[in-house]
């Protein structure tokens, strides 16, 4: 199952150490490249990792496939595991396949990919921005159900040249079958799936709002999260899939309607993550630097604590700067650093002592909103910053925290 998407958005945090910083002196720390398993390379510049969950799933595929393999070729024996390997390891491959050809749609569209992981039933492929726009998006989705579909009719032209019944026809054969059900299943129009993407193009396209697309893609991937939930049993035991109406009951039926539970749950938890990810988008454009700033008064380094803070309170300012003899800025106090100061000691503790030196990254003019907000403060992780005017004037202190709260309360309002 492909979920490729946006997912390199900074999360709000759920209180204690704000992100970015190390929770023992809260200093900056170098951001970590992006995880998720084993890192197998690098193509066209994109880590790939391999997730735990993946293992597990290519021991359930081994284990099916060997026993299918044991009715089929029965002279095998155990190196039927071995085939069956081969073949989970083949067929992920041709996942793989597929979300590369994503990841070079968007590059192609200079659309940064964070990572390709490939885990519990699939791949995802995290594109960090959003398509500008319906036809791109379309694009975008449909070329991973393609991909699956040329490997499908590769797999179906390189049967032509192997003997039926022996090794080689039997994983010929499995691949073409997997990659076309890779292609289909990701064809069907409901988030998070390709087709669903597809879908919300379509319905961007026609109303000109992507998240009009976005809300009916969704709730088509719930339904189909619900038809799957108890059309998948179904359609195992009714004949339709090869089956009978006798062979209900059992193992089998156990592990078809656990099957089916998880792919739909997969599903049912990729829309709300979809709807979600949009509506933040939506309310991106409200999160700017001017107004979530805190209005600071600057001190300078000698000033003992308790003096820089009755100087703030006189003015009404919630931060501290540090500058100078001329009146630069030198470095922001940190509010916990200050926190953690007991109120007797503040007399005789310097700001200085408790300021983080400014660097050029952490300097946001106070115009920045919405997304370019978000990227700045994501390339240069702190815990406050120095915003400051076009012509270099300190306007105030922006919080990390108060960041957080924003998208919070963003996420919070009715109708998101």
């Amino acid at each position: 199952m492909d979920d490729s998407g946006d997912s390199g958005r900074p999360q709000p945090g759920a209180g204690g150490t704000a992100p970015g910083t190390d929770p023992d002196n809260g200093k900056p720390k170098r951001p970590a490249e992006p995880g998720g398993g084993l890192l197998m390379g690098r193509p066209f510049g994109v880590p790939v990792y391999v997730a735990p969950s993946w293992f597990v799933v290519a021991a359930l595929i081994t284990w099916v496939f060997g026993g299918q393999l044991d009715r089929v070729l029965p002279e095998l024996g155990a190196a039927r595991y071995l085939v069956a390997l081969f073949f989970a390891i083949a067929f992920y491959a041709s996942v793989l396949v597929h979300e590369l050809a994503h990841t070079v749609a968007a590059l192609r569209y200079k659309l940064p990919v964070r990572r390709i992981q490939l885990q519990f039933f699939g791949g995802v492929s995290e594109i960090e921005k959003e398509s500008e726009t319906p036809g791109r998006e379309f694009v975008l989705a449909f070329v991973g159900p393609l991909l699956s579909l040329v490997l499908g009719g590769v797999f179906y032209g390189a049967m032509q040249f192997v003997e039926p019944g022996t090794v080689p026809g039997v994983l010929v054969a499995g691949l073409m079958i997997s990659n076309l059900i890779v292609a289909a299943f990701n064809l069907l129009p409901g988030l998070p799936l390709d087709g669903g993407r597809m879908l919300r193009a379509v319905v961007w396209k026609i109303t000109g709002k992507p998240m009009s697309g976005t809300i009916a893609a969704a709730w088509v991937g719930r339904g189909l999260a619900v038809v799957v939930l108890v059309g998948l049993p179904l359609l195992t035991h009714t004949g339709a899939l090869g089956g009978t109406a006798q062979d209900i009951g059992g193992v089998e039926t156990v592990m078809d309607a656990l099957l089916a539970a998880i792919l739909a749950g997969i599903i049912w938890t990729g829309a709300g993550n979809s709807l979600r990810m949009a509506r933040l988008r939506e309310h991106l454009p409200d999160l700017r630097a001017r107004t979530l700033t805190r209005r600071a008064v600057p001190v300078e380094s000698a000033t003992p604590l308790s003096e820089a803070l009755r100087r703030a309170n006189e003015a009404g300012a919630r931060a501290l700067v540090v500058v100078d003899g001329q009146g630069s800025p030198k470095g922001v106090v940190r509010e916990a650093a200050i926190v953690g100061v007991p109120e007797h000691r503040r007399p005789w503790v310097a700001v200085s002592g408790l300021a983080q030196d400014l660097t050029d990254g952490m300097r946001i003019p106070a115009e920045l909103a919405g997304e370019a907000l978000l990227d700045r403060l994501k390339a240069t992780p702190a815990t406050e910053y120095l915003v400051v005017e076009e012509t270099g004037e300190i306007y105030g202190v922006l919080s990390t925290a108060d960041v957080e709260r924003a998208f919070v309360k963003a996420m919070a309002r009715p109708g998101a």
